[in-house]
């Protein structure tokens, strides 16, 4: 499994990599080992400001639906519209072409409550 150290993860398995004061989000590695293939990417906040912990969206694979938590409080800004027709992206490259959605961060103390990879690594 792949644990990038240039981003933050969550104990629901979601990453965020930080860029300025905007931040991409995903599902981890381990997370769409874990669901199968992904089938489709539900993302009905777009415009929101979603607060750390809330869900922001939900992730369907063959068998299960989850639902997508938000790592940091932030406006969604974008989501990923190749997921649209490649939702296998999140299961090719979770942590690049396969991200979830580009999000304003609006409270970047709250990036301290994440882990790095080693204690996520840890975790599992």
């Amino acid at each position: 499994m792949n644990f990038p150290e240039n981003i933050l993860y969550t104990a629901e398995h979601e990453w965020i990599r930080v860029e300025g004061d905007e931040a991409y989000v995903g599902i981890t590695d381990y997370a769409q080992s874990e669901l199968g293939e992904i089938v489709f990417v539900d993302v009905p906040t777009l415009g929101e400001t979603v607060g750390q912990g809330e869900v922001f969206g939900s992730i369907e694979a063959v068998k299960t639906v989850s639902d997508l938590n938000m790592p940091a409080t932030g406006e969604v800004l974008e989501v990923n519209g190749a997921l649209d027709a490649q939702p296998e992206l999140v299961n090719n490259d979770p942590y690049g072409e396969g991200w979830i959605i580009r999000i304003a961060l609006k409270d970047a103390a709250e990036l301290d409550n994440l882990m790095n990879a080693s204690a996520y690594q840890a975790t599992l």
